[in-house]
């Protein structure tokens, strides 16, 4: 009986491997790793959203008050009609000793342009500092869009920045309208924590007052969330915000049992929440999502350690959703829906019935040439294409990776480069015999002849779908995918598979001396 060697064995290896992880995905059984469909094969939402980068600019402005209120607090510096504008912050230096003081921590911040009137102080953003906090706002919300998307739990959703200040957004596997719209809320969650002290002066004429009486007492007057009748007038400086936020969870209260969450703060947030409340006992403190107050609780006593907590009536998902966007980090701009299509999944199925059409009639195709052309050295090449279309199958399952439609027609594609790495080498050998080299001679130098061509051939094509890959986005990128494990596994199956085999069968081929039978070519005697 003929001895395995090792190039056969390691490819029996790697078929018996790619049958066995490949058929979780072929059967859709519970069990085992996967290939995830994309949009286009399973159908889901698409949606593009435009990034409102005014409210980043004003986001900013309203920083930059919270640090200088905080900052002269601090350092016992008396300021006056601290108000913040869309546009600028100003106040007054009561104490013109005080101006190397505030200057020297105004100079800390980056990006301002201050104008003085005597002690007055107008601050503005300058116009290098206003197109960087645009373009980060922009691609805050990219990474942090992502970062939701990823822990609610969906596979594979793309999320690119398209365009000047657009967003684009897919989410294969959206199938019921309650799921897609958790999904949309989840993404237009703005997450904007605030810790808002009350003004304890003014809040019994709340309702009496506007907007723009409100404001000229530096106030803010926002409702809150369970009751909108009810108001809450809040200086519009906040103590501290979700920037200085690290950790969220899911908790139950021990009073009700309902749905909170704990937040936790970084050491400044913790310093600053320390300080504030040690300073005002007695005082309400205001907890504010998304310009709507949860709770406004009386400080008894100094809270250290920088923890809090947010109870508004969740239920178990909306805790849950809230703590995901406030772990990913607030939006620094809201974003609005541009356009919205929810793709069903008889389109998917549609798409799937005519890609393996395709693909199983460009496999018969190859496979009936290969064996009526080259003979038996055929059907080692389609033993080898068999398996490479289970390798890449398996692969992909095993690292999780999402197969789309264009990532089908690169598995079609690599089906025509697999089987012509076999068409170089039969040529070769081809050419060996008519040479009058022996079929073992040719078998061997056939082999070493082709490897430069196959080689160049499968290099260049790898460059050019990595290059696809760092600049493609989503469809581009699951094709890139599909063609990098395809030529990988074309070289393991074409070159080292059908080696092996002809290894194998070596002893019979020269003994039978069929070079007709064995190569499709009839070799004169």
């Amino acid at each position: 009986m003929q001895k395995l060697n090792l190039k056969l064995v390691i490819f029996l290896a790697a078929l018996i491997l790619g049958v066995g992880f490949s058929m979780p995905s072929f059967l859709q059984t519970k069990a085992g790793a996967k290939i995830s469909l994309g949009l286009d094969l399973q159908g889901g939402l698409h949606m593009l959203l435009g990034v409102q980068t005014d409210e980043a600019l004003r986001s900013k402005i309203k920083s930059i008050a919270s640090s200088i209120n905080y900052y002269s607090k601090k350092e016992d510096i008396l300021i006056d009609k601290l108000r913040s504008s869309d546009e600028s912050v100003s106040f007054e230096l009561l104490d013109g000793d005080d101006e190397p003081k505030i200057e020297s921590m105004l100079k800390e911040i980056k990006g301002l342009a201050i104008h003085k009137d005597g002690l007055k102080y107008t601050i503005n953003l300058t116009d290098e500092e206003k197109v960087a906090t645009v373009e980060y706002a922009i691609s805050q919300a990219v990474e942090t869009i992502r970062n939701r998307l990823d822990q609610f739990g969906l596979a594979e959703p793309t999320v690119a920045k398209q365009g000047g200040g657009n967003i684009l957004v897919e989410l294969p596997g959206i199938k019921s309208q309650a799921d897609e719209q958790r999904a949309r809320e989840l993404i237009a969650k703005a997450a904007h924590l605030q810790l808002m002290a009350l003004d304890e002066k003014r809040q019994d004429r709340v309702y009496e007052l506007s907007e723009a009486e409100a404001s000229s007492y530096g106030d803010i007057i926002y409702p809150d969330v369970k009751n909108p009748n009810r108001k809450y007038l809040l200086q519009a400086i906040p103590v501290l915000d979700g920037a200085m936020l690290t950790d969220a969870r899911v908790a139950f209260s021990q009073q009700n049992n309902q749905p909170v969450i704990n937040f936790t703060l970084n050491s400044e947030g913790a310093r600053i929440f320390g300080d504030f409340t040690g300073s005002n006992v007695g005082k309400h403190l205001a907890i504010v999502l998304d310009g709507k107050v949860y709770s406004a609780p009386v400080i008894n006593e100094r809270i250290g350690g920088g923890s809090g907590q947010i109870s508004g009536g969740f239920s178990v998902d909306e805790a849950h959703d809230v703590a995901i966007a406030l772990r990913s980090g607030a939006l620094l701009a809201p974003v609005k829906m541009l356009e919205r299509r929810s793709i069903g999944p008889s389109l998917g199925a549609e798409s799937i019935q005519k890609s393996l059409i395709a693909l199983c009639g460009a496999m018969f195709l190859v496979m009936v040439f290969m064996v009526l052309y080259y003979g038996v050295s055929g059907i080692f090449a389609n033993i080898a294409l068999i398996a490479n279309i289970f390798i890449i199958i398996s692969v992909m399952a095993f690292f999780g990776a999402t197969l789309t439609l264009p990532g089908m027609a690169g598995v079609v594609l690599t089906i025509g480069m697999a089987v012509d790495a076999n068409v170089i080498i039969n040529e070769r050998i081809r050419e060996l015999l008519r040479e009058g080299a022996s079929i073992k001679q040719a078998i061997a130098r056939g082999y070493e002849h082709a490897m430069t061509a196959i080689i160049d051939a499968n290099f260049t094509t790898f460059i050019t779908v990595a290059v696809l890959y760092a600049y493609g986005t989503g469809p581009i990128k699951g094709f890139a995918v599909t063609m990098s494990i395809g030529i990988l596994a074309s070289m393991l199956t074409a070159i080292l598979g059908t080696r092996g085999i002809f290894d194998y069968f070596l002893p019979r081929i020269e003994k039978s001396a069929n070079t007709s039978f064995w190569f499709g070519y009839k070799r004169s005697k």
